[in-house]
C-alpha cells in the first residue's frame, strides 16, 4: 500500500476524523487490521490563518508546500490537505509539491457528478464561499454552485473559527446551520448541499437534511484510501 499524507491542523478536529474515517475503511474493507501508513504533520493552525486573513498567499503557499515536503521526507507517497478553504491555492500547492495531491474539490465535485446532482449549495469558510474556486471546479461537470446571503455567511464564518474549529458543538448553531441549508433549498432549489469545511460534518449529517449531504471529509478521506490501496 502507499503512504498516506495528511497536511493537518486546519484544523485539528478534522485531522482526527481523517485518521478515524481511513482506519475504519480498513475495517469495513474486510482488511482487518491492515491499516496503510498514515503520517500526519500538524501545523500551526494560527499561523497559518494570520497568513490568510492577511491575503498573503505567496507566504501561505510556501507554509503549505514546506508541510508537504515534510511528509515527503517522512516517507508519504502523496497527501491531502485535510481543509476546504487552502484548495484555493490548490493549483499553486500543487505545482510546488513533490509528491501527488489529492484535490477535495475534485473528488466531490466528481462524487456529485456520479450522483447526478446539478445545482448544489456550498456551506464553508467565507474564503471556500466567496472565493470562486469551488465554481471553477464544478462548471467543469455542468453544475452550479450557490451559496447563502452575506448574513448568513458571516454566521457561518463566525461560527466555523469560534466554535467548530474548537471542537464546541452546540444544538443552536446546528438548528441554524439546517436553517440556511433549508433557505437555500426553498430560495435557490438546490438539489444538494456540499459540506464544503471538514468541521462542519462534526455538526451535521445527512440523516438532518432531506436532500443528498456531500460530506467532503469522509469524501477525501476515502479518495486518499482508495489511492493508497489501488
Amino acid at each position: 500500500m502507499k503512504k498516506i499524507g495528511i497536511l493537518g491542523g486546519l484544523g485539528p478536529e478534522s485531522t482526527i476524523e481523517y485518521y478515524r474515517i481511513i482506519t475504519s475503511l480498513c475495517r469495513k474493507k474486510g482488511m482487518g487490521h491492515n491499516y496503510p501508513v498514515i503520517i500526519i504533520y500538524s501545523v500551526n493552525f494560527q499561523e497559518v490563518n494570520n497568513l490568510l486573513v492577511k491575503e498573503n498567499l505567496s507566504a501561505y503557499v510556501d507554509k503549505l508546500v514546506d508541510g508537504i515536503n515534510h511528509l515527503r521526507l517522512a516517507g508519504a507517497d502523496f497527501a491531502l490537505i485535510a481543509a476546504n478553504t487552502p484548495h484555493l491555492v490548490f493549483e499553486e500547492i500543487k505545482a510546488k509539491s513533490s509528491i501527488p495531491l489529492i484535490s477535495i474539490v475534485e473528488e466531490t465535485a466528481r462524487i456529485a457528478n456520479k450522483n447526478c446532482l446539478r445545482r448544489l449549495g456550498l456551506l464553508g469558510t467565507k474564503f471556500t464561499m466567496e472565493k470562486g474556486f469551488y465554481p471553477a471546479v464544478f462548471s467543469k461537470y455542468g453544475i452550479q454552485i450557490t451559496i447563502p446571503n452575506e448574513d448568513e455567511r458571516n454566521y457561518i464564518q463566525e461560527k466555523i473559527m469560534k466554535e467548530l474549529v474548537d471542537g464546541i458543538i452546540r444544538e443552536e448553531t446546528r438548528k441554524k446551520f439546517i436553517k440556511i441549508i433549508e433557505n437555500l433549498i426553498a430560495k435557490e432549489n438546490i438539489d444538494g448541499v456540499i459540506l464544503g469545511c471538514t468541521e462542519i460534518p462534526l455538526l451535521i449529517s445527512q440523516e438532518m437534511v432531506s436532500i443528498p449531504v456531500l460530506n467532503t471529509t469522509m469524501i477525501h478521506a476515502e479518495a486518499a484510501f482508495n489511492y493508497a490501496i489501488a
